[in-house]
């Protein structure tokens, strides 16, 4: 799954190398809290990626999905092993196997699945 190995290459101590799990065309969209950072190359990504502060920062997948070329993520942030917030994240794989679009929504403030990898809801049911 290439989103998996999108996360893991930008947790780790050289996120620069996640460039080469992106097509040279590569767009997205990265949706914060209170601001949205968008680009539509490669080179609008390394820059994203050398604006980041260099945290021990890990992102735990709890759902994953594919439907054709349509890989979807969902799972919680850590900051040195802090919990953060959740996101839900998608992305367009080529036929090469590259990302293509990437679209990602980070929250502080609201939970889908909580870490456990129960849907929120589930837990009323008990």
């Amino acid at each position: 799954m290439a989103l998996r190995a999108y996360m893991a290459s930008m947790d780790s101590r050289h996120p620069e190398r996640t460039l080469q799990l992106l097509e040279p065309d590569f767009r997205f969209l990265i949706a914060l809290p209170g601001k949205e950072v968008a680009g539509k190359s490669k080179e609008d990504f390394a820059a994203y990626i050398a604006g980041r502060n260099a945290v021990d920062r890990s992102h735990e997948i709890l759902r994953y999905s594919r439907d054709g070329d349509l890989e979807t993520v969902y799972g919680v942030v850590t900051e040195g092993g802090r919990y953060c917030g959740s996101f839900l994240s998608a992305a367009v794989i080529s036929p090469r196997g590259l990302l293509a679009r990437y679209q990602s929504f980070f929250t502080t403030s609201f939970e889908l699945v909580d870490r456990s990898g129960q849907a929120t809801n589930d837990r009323s049911r008990a």
